[in-house]
């Protein structure tokens, strides 16, 4: 007899056109979706493993396209200020307190607290990223990892982020890619990029960089150079390659025109909690996504958004465009889910891979409890999966078919024990230094 790693029986599923199947069975086997049929008609006793699903969702994992996740070691110590004091005086200063050790057990802290909301991948953009990959690796996590860089710190600086691509590119079992990552167009030079670009092609990655974050530094960048930041990136050849653009709050119709036409994929990450923290404004997804640009959710970092819950990303984004467009008929649930599902899916590179379920795609799956008050009466379950889930709703995770979390017990961590490792540093951690890395935020 045929047998299948294993089963998810009797749960609701969510489909690619962002509609519920009810009463479900979902097959899972070598890491990938199998088979899905009303429930009753798969047998059973072919599973090695059977989950129960009455009264869940089952969803694509959740992707976070663009974070800082071992900055969860500075949440809270950023609070009601400017996006300039933000940079100059807490997050510069209090990164130069970081030492390998810290990115280890911050991404640590990070994964698991995203693994507890149902977040299965996320692209991540910091420092000391061998320390990262290895958390990833441990935590059973699927990740996009670029060790962030300065055109301050040279080319050599550069080089070893090339480095980092090439040794972790495809490990962990394929759950981990990595990209170069260079800060942004404000702190890198041309060359710098240009450089960038030349790796980016050599090794057949893509490149995740800040660009045009807020409105600020478009106006700027127009000034001093006569060009947008967007603009910048087309003419330094950062098209032509794959590429995450994070924020891009500041992006103008013209450099959604640049967009489109771009010879690689691009896509945004919108992490509408930091905007809002720090008075920042809003990508303009919906003329982007009209342009076929995907657009992803994000949570960027805890600094800025104390939380890495994309549920809230969600909810935010959904309720923050009707509110600027003041028409509470657009952005729908339908459309809201395929930004959270296929569209980040899309901006991470994995749009073949992840983001739905549909048979021969990743088993990158949660199942999502809706039996809860705050769901109840549960006229509409994609309504609840928008408007009224919460993290602690995720009762299990399962990433490249394995089951990580189960019950809300994450089995691949001792999430004690990282707590308490992350703990014993606070008091050196909110220390604010002189960094020699870059002086001020100035775009």
């Amino acid at each position: 007899m045929l047998m299948y790693d294993l089963i998810i029986y009797d749960c609701h599923i969510l489909t690619p056109d962002n509609h519920i199947r009810r009463n479900y069975d979902l097959v899972i086997d070598a890491g990938k979706i199998a088979d899905l049929q009303p429930t009753g008609q798969i047998d059973l006793g072919q599973a090695h493993e059977l989950l129960e699903g009455r009264e869940m969702v089952a969803m694509p994992g959740l992707i976070n396209t663009h974070a800082h996740v071992p900055m969860v070691i500075f949440r809270g110590l950023a609070e009601d200020i400017s996006i300039e004091r933000w940079f100059n005086e807490f997050m510069w200063p209090l990164e130069s307190n970081l030492i390998e050790e810290d990115v280890y057990w911050g991404m640590l802290l990070g994964l698991v607290e995203m693994i507890e909301a149902g977040v299965t991948t996320v692209a991540d953009h910091y420092f000391f990223m061998d320390q990262a990959a290895k958390a990833v690796e441990q935590a059973g996590m699927r990740a996009a990892l670029g060790w962030a860089v300065f055109g301050s710190q040279g080319y050599g600086a550069l080089d070893e982020t090339a480095a980092f691509v090439e040794r972790w590119q495809g490990r962990a079992n394929g759950r981990i890619t990595t990209w170069m990552a260079p800060h942004a167009p404000y702190t890198c030079a041309d060359d710098f990029l240009r450089a960038t670009v030349a790796h980016a092609k050599r090794l057949g990655v893509g490149i995740h960089i800040h660009a045009a974050e807020e409105i600020g530094q478009t106006q700027a960048s127009l000034q001093k150079r006569g060009l947008t930041p967007i603009q910048v990136l087309a003419q330094t050849g950062m098209l032509d390659v794959p590429l995450i653009i994070a924020h891009g709050c500041g992006i103008l119709p013209q450099d959604i025109d640049l967009l489109k036409q771009a010879a690689a994929p691009v896509g945004i990450a919108h992490a509408p909690k930091t905007y809002l923290k720090l008075g920042m404004g809003l990508t303009p997804i919906l003329p982007l996504r009209e342009a076929g640009i995907p657009v992803g959710l994000a949570t960027d970092g805890a600094v800025s958004n104390n939380t890495l819950d994309i549920f809230e990303s969600l909810r935010l984004m959904a309720m923050l465009q009707k509110h600027e467009a003041r028409n509470p008929e657009i952005m729908t649930i339908p459309q809201a889910l395929e930004i959270a599902t296929r569209d980040s899916a899309a901006v991470v590179g994995l749009a073949d891979k992840i983001g739905q379920i549909t048979p021969g795609y990743l088993a990158d799956i949660i199942l999502v409890d809706l039996s809860g008050a705050h769901h109840q009466p549960l006229h509409s379950l994609t309504a609840s999966l928008v408007y009224n889930t919460r993290a602690s709703d995720v009762q299990t995770v399962i990433i490249n078919g394995e089951i990580i979390m189960r019950d809300r017990h994450i089995l691949t961590l001792d999430k004690a024990e990282i707590i308490r490792q992350v703990n014993c540093s606070m008091e050196r951690l909110a220390q604010r230094v002189p960094d020699k890395r870059i002086q001020v935020y100035n775009p």
